[in-house]
């Protein structure tokens, strides 16, 4: 499973009792993405270089300078691809207000190619069920994963519980994760913002759950707008 960084660095944050500096946010989105598309072919050689050496950190500052001039609340990672050997993912997980920057920076963006694929949300795993996280000491197989689903036709969306036999050994400030990152991983991060209803974590088994593969079935009959990047990529 990928692993998203802020556009910022832990060690960056200033001490508490300092006022948190102004980020400017750039006026002219497709001008700002340009720039980072500029930025992101100098620095082509380090981050292969370090992906090879599979030393993603020696990059991740300078990936995180270019990503926070794009815009300061932008996330972003680096993973395997799935039509490419790698992906770079950058998403304002959802949120109207970034969607300009993230859509002029897909627009800019190259053409993939045999090495590199670019997504300006999280994408759906191929197959959830060979997914395995580690939310603190625990870890989680999303095969394990089951959700109930009321499904709204003609709203075209779903309100959804999520159950894993090991909820109960998380941590609190986990759960939170444990409820959402195999719902991203299925359908893919824009396509749940938009198809799912209310979420719920629920912490012991119900009648009618049904797997996450099942899931994404159910999604991709609600029709118009189709989940275009819901399932195994062609």
């Amino acid at each position: 499973m990928r692993l998203f960084r802020r556009s910022r660095k832990t060690e960056d944050v200033p001490d508490p009792r300092t006022a948190w500096p102004e980020q400017p946010v750039p006026e002219d989105a497709a001008a700002a993405a340009v720039t980072f598309w500029e930025a992101w072919f100098a620095l082509l050689p380090e981050v292969s270089a370090a992906l090879g050496d599979r030393e993603p950190h020696r990059v991740e500052h300078d990936l995180c300078t270019i990503v926070e001039a794009l815009h300061p609340r932008l996330h972003f990672s680096l993973d395997r691809g799935h039509r490419a050997i790698y992906s770079l993912v950058l998403t304002g997980q959802e949120d109207p207000e970034l969607r300009p920057y993230t859509d002029a920076w897909k627009a800019a963006a190259p053409p993939e190619d045999a090495i590199w694929e670019y997504h300006d949300s999280v994408p759906p795993v191929p197959d959830p069920n060979e997914v395995t996280v580690n939310l603190g000491e625990t870890r989680v197989a999303l095969a394990d994963v089951r959700v109930t689903a009321k499904v709204d036709e003609s709203a075209g969306r779903v309100d959804v519980t999520v159950f894993h036999p090991l909820i109960e050994e998380l941590a609190p400030e986990t759960r939170t994760t444990m409820t959402f990152l195999p719902l991203d991983a299925t359908l893919g991060e824009r396509v749940a913002a938009e198809r799912l209803g209310k979420v719920e974590l629920v912490t012991e088994a119900r009648d009618g759950q049904v797997t996450l593969l099942e899931l994404r079935e159910m999604v991709g009959r609600l029709g118009s707008p189709t989940p275009e990047n819901v399932g195994p990529p062609d």
